[in-house]
C-alpha cells in the first residue's frame, strides 16, 4: 500500500519542479517534503525524482506520477458522482425522483429560489409516486418524493404535505354525459381520463363507490399531467386532478366536482440518504418549508 503523505509529496515535487514550491503547496516544510520522498523512493526501490533545477522524474517517476494522477482524476470523478458538484460549473447536480402531478404544480415553485441561489441543476425522472422510492433504493436517485411514509434502510422519509384531489368535469361534460345524474349506468358509458395503468386513484373510486371495475368504461389513458388536465378541461373525459391545479377553475365555474365523496388526500413524503450532499440538504430544507404552501395544505 502506497503511503499517503510520501505519495503526495512526490506528486507535488513532479507537478512543481522544486521541493521549496513543493512545501508551500502542502503547507509544510521543504525538509518534511524531502524525508517523505526520500522514504518513498526507499519503499519502492527506485530513485523517483532527478534533484536537479528543475526537478525532473526517472522513468519509475514517470510511471508513478501518470497512476497518480489518473487515480487523482478517478477520486475528483466519484466525488462528483456522489457529491454532484462540478468545480468547472460551479454547480452541484442532483437526481430527484417526483411523481408527474407535483413536478406540473408545485415543485419547481417551491425550488426555484434555492437551484438559483444556491446553483443547484436537477436531473429529474418522473414515476409514479408509489414508485419513486425503488429509484433511490436502486442508486438512480439522489433522493424522491414519495407516498411511502416508511423510509428504506439507510435513508429518512419527512413528510411534506398531502395533496387534495378530486373527481371533476367540465360543465359540458357533465351536460352531455350526467344530465340525469352521476349513476352506475351513466358512469359505464362517460369516458374517464387515467393517467397509466399503476394510477389507481380514479378506478379505486369507482369501483369502491359503484362496483364498476376498469373494464367496465371507457377510459383515455393520457400519461402526461399537463396534457392529462388538458383532456379535462377540454370536455374530453373526467377524472382526478390535484386541488392546487383547478381551484381557480371550480371557483368561477370551468370546472365541476362531479363526486365529492371520491375527495381523497394523498400524503407526500422527501426520502433521501442519511449521509446526504450539501445540495441535497438545501433542496430539502426548501421542500419542507415550501411544499405545505404551495400545495395550500395544513397538516391532517
Amino acid at each position: 500500500m502506497l503511503n499517503s503523505k510520501q505519495c503526495e509529496a512526490f506528486l507535488a515535487v513532479a507537478e512543481t519542479g522544486s521541493f521549496e514550491l513543493a512545501a508551500e503547496r502542502l503547507y509544510v516544510t521543504a525538509s518534511a517534503i524531502t524525508l517523505r520522498v526520500q522514504n518513498l523512493e526507499k519503499d519502492l526501490g527506485q530513485m523517483l525524482i532527478l534533484r536537479e533545477r528543475p526537478c525532473r522524474t526517472t522513468q519509475a517517476g514517470q510511471a508513478l506520477l501518470q497512476y497518480l494522477q489518473h487515480r487523482r482524476l478517478l477520486e475528483q470523478n466519484l466525488r462528483q458522482e456522489l457529491t454532484g458538484y462540478h468545480p468547472h460549473s460551479n454547480f452541484y447536480q442532483v437526481h430527484i425522483a417526483s411523481n408527474a402531478d407535483s413536478l406540473a404544480t408545485w415543485l419547481l415553485s417551491a425550488l426555484q429560489d434555492t437551484l438559483i441561489q444556491d446553483k443547484i441543476v436537477l436531473k429529474l425522472q418522473l414515476e409514479d409516486q408509489s414508485q419513486t422510492h425503488h429509484l433511490l433504493e436502486t442508486g438512480q436517485v439522489n433522493a424522491c418524493i414519495s407516498t411511502q411514509a416508511q423510509a428504506i434502510a439507510g435513508c429518512v422519509a419527512e413528510y411534506l404535505g398531502s395533496m387534495t384531489y378530486r373527481m371533476v368535469a367540465s360543465p359540458i361534460f357533465v351536460q352531455r354525459w350526467f344530465k340525469q345524474g352521476m349513476h352506475r349506468d351513466s358512469l359505464r358509458v362517460a369516458p374517464a381520463v387515467i393517467y397509466n395503468h399503476k394510477d389507481r386513484m380514479h378506478s379505486d373510486q369507482l369501483e369502491q363507490q359503484y362496483g364498476l371495475t376498469e373494464s367496465s368504461y371507457p377510459y383515455h389513458q393520457i400519461p402526461d399531467s399537463t396534457a392529462f388536465a388538458d383532456a379535462i378541461f377540454k370536455g374530453i373525459g373526467y377524472g382526478m386532478l390535484p386541488e392546487v391545479q383547478i381551484a381557480d377553475r371550480l371557483k368561477d365555474g370551468q370546472l365541476i366536482e362531479i363526486l365529492p365523496e371520491a375527495k381523497t388526500e394523498v400524503a407526500l413524503y422527501w426520502h433521501h440518504w442519511k449521509q446526504q450532499s450539501v445540495a441535497i440538504e438545501k433542496l430539502g430544507q426548501a421542500l419542507k418549508q415550501q411544499a405545505r404552501h404551495w400545495m395550500n395544505l395544513t397538516d391532517s
